[in-house]
């Protein structure tokens, strides 16, 4: 069985919860759905810098050899930061 690691993902929504763009990824990689979904919360406490109206943290489940490949984050537009 090929092993799997959850990590946080914050996503923007201008108009409620359709129609999110995903906008950072926690860097901490959890074993399990339950422990990551405790730390949604706390991820989003740290991530209230993007300039939407509607924040939301859900956990992604991740192929731990995808992680290790990923070399940069994805450039967020300045425009999507606050102030």
């Amino acid at each position: 069985m090929d092993s799997v690691y959850y990590v946080i993902a914050i996503l923007g929504c201008p108009d409620g919860s359709s129609q999110c763009t995903p906008l950072a990824t926690e860097p901490t990689h959890y074993s399990t759905q339950a422990e990551c979904s405790m730390r949604t919360q706390d991820a989003l406490l740290s991530n209230n810098q993007f300039d939407f109206p509607t924040l939301v943290a859900e956990c992604r489940a991740t192929d731990p050899r995808s992680i290790a490949s990923t070399s940069e984050p994805p450039v967020i537009p300045a425009s999507a930061r606050r102030g």
